[in-house]
């Protein structure tokens, strides 16, 4: 394995902007991560797992340590108990592995279409779409734990998956390095359609839609909402969400409805987990005076989706920050809600 020396993190990166790390590798196997991990042990430095760079902010002086990229791939599948079992290499490309399992016709993940990053990202945040997560599907991660110094296969139960979160980015946060992920899917299962837009995408009476029209359907609606990668796209130097939808009880959504009937305005939202109310994080960055289109400095809000912060072109992180903080600040005061971000931050 090449460890090489003071390489810019930014274009490994959708927001396409940060400084370079101290150290960066790359691990196709176990064997790499170990020879990595022993490293960075020997010249006491810190770690950072980098996988397809899509959820992230680096910071201006980047990362003092040892970046790891995990590149590790290949998918393998093989039918059990009525189910497909697919076997994926954390470093595979997330859309092309949902893109397989629509056309071997394996449902579970076609909602989970045209997300950017890598496999391997996909359990930590427990990412989701359209009445999609992927926790669903997760049968067992394949990870190396730097606790024990040995690899371990976590049970999905043992992995803490709730809203846009699990054990690998909250309790043991830092603490497992994800080699592969292991997703149970239905063989000929029908497509889910629980998500508005696809209800209304899929309107017209007819036949059910397919696994692959459901998928080409939400690969759509994301690319008019600047969430698809698009070469050329500036709507797409993003990091996707920038903020999570605020979770509230039922007192905290009952008081922010109660401010927004002050303003003639009413609340969209759905059932979350637990008795919870999910709200519409975009809807409140938009009633808070943060329209799309938005621009401070280089750094702004996207013209086709409130909730995607972009790098206009030669942003700093700082920018991003700074933006951040404004969008945080007015949400807090507009409303009482303290908005929570989605992507990682690196160096900060």
């Amino acid at each position: 394995m090449t460890i090489q020396e003071n390489v810019p993190l930014a274009p490994l990166t959708t927001l396409q902007v940060g400084g370079p790390a101290r150290y960066f590798a790359e691990a196709a196997s176990e064997d790499d991560i170990l020879e990595a991990v022993d490293f960075a042990h020997a010249k006491r430095l810190p770690l950072f797992v980098l996988g397809g760079g899509s959820n992230l902010l680096v910071a201006d002086s980047g990362w003092p340590g040892l970046v790891l990229k995990i590149v590790t791939g290949g998918i393998t599948q093989q039918e059990a108990g009525g189910a497909v079992i697919f076997e994926v290499g954390a470093g595979v490309d997330w859309d092309e592995f949902v893109a397989r399992a629509v056309t071997e016709n394996c449902a579970g993940l076609e909602c989970l279409s045209g997300i950017p990053g890598s496999v391997g990202g996909t359990p930590v945040q427990n990412v989701g779409a359209y009445g999609q997560e992927v926790s669903e599907t997760i049968e067992s991660v394949r990870a190396f734990d730097l606790k024990q110094g040995k690899t371990v296969v976590l049970l999905a139960e043992s992995c803490g998956f709730r809203y846009r979160a699990s054990i690998f980015n909250t309790t043991e946060r830092g603490r497992y390095i994800i080699v592969r992920v292991i997703y149970r899917l239905i063989p000929g299962g029908s497509p889910s359609l629980k998500y508005a837009d696809l209800q209304k995408h899929f309107a017209d009476p007819g036949d059910p839609p397919s696994l692959a029209q459901v998928r080409a359907a939400v690969r759509q609606i994301r690319q008019s909402k600047g969430m698809l990668i698009v070469p050329g796209d500036p709507d797409c130097r993003s990091a996707g969400s920038f903020f999570k939808n605020p979770v509230l009880s039922e007192t905290q959504f009952q008081d922010l409805a109660s401010r927004a009937e002050l303003k003639g305005l009413n609340i969209p939202s759905y059932p979350g987990l637990h008795a919870q109310r999910k709200v519409s994080a975009a809807w409140l960055v938009e009633h808070s005076g943060f329209n799309k289109g938005l621009t401070m400095g280089a750094a702004g809000i996207s013209r086709k989706h409130a909730l995607a912060l972009i790098n206009t072109g030669g942003a700093r992180a700082a920018d991003l920050v700074r933006l951040k903080e404004k969008i945080q600040q007015g949400v807090q005061e507009a409303w009482g809600i303290s908005l929570e971000p989605e992507p990682v931050f690196v160096g900060f």
